[in-house]
């Protein structure tokens, strides 16, 4: 039966107010170092390749054809091209989708902050993000920082690097009933660090996890760490429970790029996924040249649920779910 009372908004005004406060400084922040906004398309004839992330998609007729649009996961491809144009450092502030259950945490339409400096590296780019924190939050906010590795030897007293898969799959085991029926090795440990060592890490203040295997690079660069290990440059930023930005020292390679659209294509296929468009635009932007740069995306709705101290996302969010 039809609810009248879904007309109004899921987050009171007085959250709604600080999200356009939130806003505020989030463009004064970037308008203080020079950075550019932007606005791409929400609609693109190509999409991600990531093998764990669906989308959504919109169907249409022009010009004596059938064509599909992808809602954008993600701003970063057109982000990227415009990178390779001389856009210079550039962010966007909008509206991004991804075909996942809803929850507490999660919303197929949710709001992404993401944000692309020449000439960093990604450690350059987690002391700008902690910056962003005191400015949006409080001088006090000073962020953790841990390595992959460390932080599965401290949690779970596991080396990621050396551990065996039968280690791998009793620690998951323990957490997980299918634990020791799983084989490979990358979802093994995501299993383990979402069930065991997220929860553990950011309680107090806001912790960066950085040097992920070079199996989990996604689009970051390849560096050796201390030990002489391969990793991927990227962290990720972890806040009470929840993870809060992902960001790289970005992939300027067109054929290692190319190489992963087709390892990304292959695990898509193995696993039976849908078949969709990848953006093979991207590919030859990068041929062009990128310029060396690091980036990052912070989801915002996140984020204003630490500042306003509340459990779901929907109530900061001015009309979420079935409101919508």
């Amino acid at each position: 039966m039809y609810d009248a009372a879904l007309w109004q908004p899921s987050a009171e005004l007085s959250v709604l107010r600080q999200r356009a406060d939130l806003f505020g400084k989030i463009r004064q922040f970037f308008a203080d170092r020079d950075v550019m906004e932007v606005d791409t398309q929400s609609l693109s004839l190509a999409s991600i390749s990531d093998p764990h992330i669906e989308v959504l998609t919109a169907n249409t007729h022009s010009m004596g054809q059938d064509l599909t649009y992808y809602l954008q996961t993600s701003p970063e491809f057109a982000m990227k091209r415009l990178l390779c144009t001389g856009a210079g450092s550039i962010y966007q502030l909008g509206k991004v989708f991804r075909a996942e259950e809803m929850g507490r945490r999660h919303s197929i339409e949710f709001t992404m902050l993401e944000w692309y400096r020449i000439s960093f590296d990604h450690w350059q780019l987690m002391d700008e993000i902690e910056a962003l924190l005191q400015t949006l939050i409080a001088p006090s906010v000073i962020c953790e920082s841990l390595s992959y590795r460390q932080a599965f030897i401290d949690f779970t007293g596991l080396d990621p690097w050396h551990a065996s898969l039968l280690e791998l799959q009793r620690c998951a085991h323990q957490v997980n009933e299918y634990g020791l029926q799983e084989e490979d090795r990358d979802t093994l440990l995501e299993l383990i660090f979402a069930t065991v060592i997220e929860p553990s890490i950011g309680q107090q203040q806001p912790c960066f996890i950085h040097s992920y295997p070079a199996s989990q690079a996604a689009l970051a660069k390849l560096h050796q760490d201390a030990d002489g290990n391969q990793v991927a440059a990227r962290f990720e930023l972890y806040w009470r429970g929840m993870e809060l930005a992902n960001g790289y020292h970005e992939l300027t390679d067109a054929q290692e790029q190319a190489a992963r659209f087709a390892q990304d294509k292959a695990q898509r296929q193995m696993a039976g996924s849908a078949e969709r468009q990848f953006d093979e635009r991207l590919v030859s932007a990068l041929a062009q040249g990128m310029p060396d740069c690091a980036g990052v995306a912070l989801g915002v709705d996140r984020l204003l649920m630490l500042i306003c101290d509340k459990k779901d996302i929907a109530e900061v969010l001015a009309f979420a779910h079935e409101r919508a």
